[in-house]
């Protein structure tokens, strides 16, 4: 026999009924007009900016930030926790460089790269390497054998059409392995601003000093090498040894298949230039305030959900990859059917699916409903795939990846990594967009019927490596696990 809603509603209690499930359209609406209504994403990140600073992993204010998330998740009223992990890690002391004439050095501002020895003096003629990708090395056979490599940190205006940037740790790995005796990257960005990050391809450290300069002083020092043969002293000192670090996680526990895990994820380190408002508190502190909305309303997905915030990402995937290895040693990790990453993302128009084409559309039709709620999200699904985000070590493993397509100012990349990181590149629409709209995505994803990608198999993700052209790149970073 029926019972009508109304007699369930008054006597569950007593006889057990449970009124029915919304619809996904509703729940979608209603997880907009939270956002809208109660986000506390853009004051929470403003107020951890000013108050903690930087984020570096292993610092004190990287612990600061570790409390900050666990209180912020608890005072949610969500199930939070703190997942420990200790490594050896790096951070910067001192550094000069001084590039010139033979003879004629003189100082030139400079940051050292993440991973450099702990000390270094190094002088040498320096050596014109373009972009630093394999194809330069080839053209010039070892031309940079006991020198100083320079190169670019993109690509070349210049540069054969097609031309496939890496990464500057695998640009530092490829002058290494070519005899280099240092490296110095010049950035991209104009107004000399300087940047850091790892170079550094697997978190261990390099046996050069790597260090950056800014794009008009690399312009600069490319035109004088024209004319007259250049030289470069770096000197600096840095620190290596055991930290004790803490990704946290909070979890909304699945109503009808708890033991099936959807991640979503970002790093909640920083670098130490300045307070790392884009990168990556624009993608954390999104994650936050999505695990605010969700417990506010009761939203109960067939799937549990971990909300983390993985810190050491910007040394080497640190937190991301402990995560990983922990699930492997504990016999968990097939319970995590998809990793949603945030790493700078803020405004999106569309998700991009990690790769994994069979998945488009599935999230083609909850894009449409999203579209339809609020058409700024315009449903665009790209299927690339890249490394050097946390969604790596969860790729590497065959679990289904994807991120955000973000529709972001233009100043916000130009500043990762840099001394110009701060929260007033924050537009507060951008990231209250990213929550709503990703949190729409998030909840359709953990309640689906069916899952729209399945893990892949150890040859099966071989394969996907090499046919995403990811194969060098891997085996750079000596991750490359398949052999020869």
């Amino acid at each position: 026999m029926k019972i009508s809603l109304g007699i369930c509603l008054l006597a569950g209690a007593l006889w057990g009924c449970e009124a029915p499930k919304e619809d996904l359209d509703t729940v979608l609406t209603k997880i907009n007009k939270d956002v809208l209504a109660n986000s506390k994403a853009y004051q929470t990140l403003e107020d951890a900016t000013s108050t903690i600073g930087h984020r570096l992993t292993g610092t004190a204010n990287g612990a600061a930030a570790e409390e900050y998330a666990y209180n912020l998740f608890a005072s949610y009223g969500l199930d939070v926790k703190y997942q420990p992990f200790e490594v050896v890690s790096w951070t910067r002391g001192t550094i000069e460089t001084q590039i010139g004439a033979e003879g004629k050095l003189e100082y030139l501002p400079s940051v050292s790269l993440a991973h450099s020895p702990v000390e270094a003096d190094v002088t040498g003629e320096i050596v014109d390497m373009g972009n630093g990708i394999q194809a330069d090395y080839e053209a010039k056979p070892g031309a940079v054998k006991d020198k100083i490599a320079l190169v670019y940190i993109g690509i070349l205006p210049d540069s054969p059409e097609g031309t496939s940037n890496l990464h500057r740790s695998e640009k530092a790995k490829l002058a290494i392995d070519n005899g280099a005796k240092a490296i110095i990257i010049y950035n991209q960005v104009k107004d000399k601003v300087l940047l850091t990050g790892t170079a550094s391809v697997d978190g261990d450290l390099i046996p050069i000093p790597a260090v950056c300069i800014g794009y008009e002083d690399g312009i600069a020092l490319r035109e004088k090498m024209k004319a007259q043969k250049q030289f470069a002293r770096v000197q600096m000192t840095n620190t290596s040894a055991p930290i004790k670090a803490r990704n946290v996680i909070a979890t909304i526990k699945g109503s009808e298949l708890p033991e099936e895990k959807i991640i979503i994820g970002g790093h909640l380190d920083s670098w130490d230039l300045a307070t790392g408002a884009t990168d990556n508190g624009l993608g954390t502190f999104a994650i936050m305030d999505m695990a605010r909305s969700f417990k506010q309303l009761g939203l109960k997905p067939k799937r549990t959900i971990e909300f983390i915030m993985f810190m050491g990402e910007e040394q080497g995937l640190l937190g991301s990859r402990a995560y990983v290895e922990e699930a492997k040693a504990n016999g968990t990790l097939d319970q995590v059917k998809y990793m949603f990453n945030q790493d700078m993302s803020g405004n999106p128009i569309g998700m991009n699916l990690g790769g994994r084409t069979e998945a488009e559309a599935f999230f083609k039709e909850v894009g449409q409903k999203i579209n339809g709620i609020d058409s700024l999200y315009s449903n665009l699904t790209r299927t690339g795939a890249g490394l050097h985000s946390d969604h790596q070590p969860f790729m590497l493993e065959g679990v289904p990846t994807m991120s955000p397509i973000s529709n972001l100012n233009a100043d916000i990349f130009l500043c990762y990594h840099a001394d110009c990181d701060d929260f007033d590149l924050i537009v507060e629409e951008h990231i209250l967009n990213n929550v709503r709209f990703s949190g729409m995505v998030l909840y359709a994803l953990a309640d689906a019927d069916q899952l729209p990608a399945a893990k892949l198999s150890d040859e099966e993700t071989k394969t996907f490596m090499q046919e995403k052209g990811l194969e060098l790149k891997l085996r750079l970073g000596g991750d490359w696990r398949w052999g020869m």
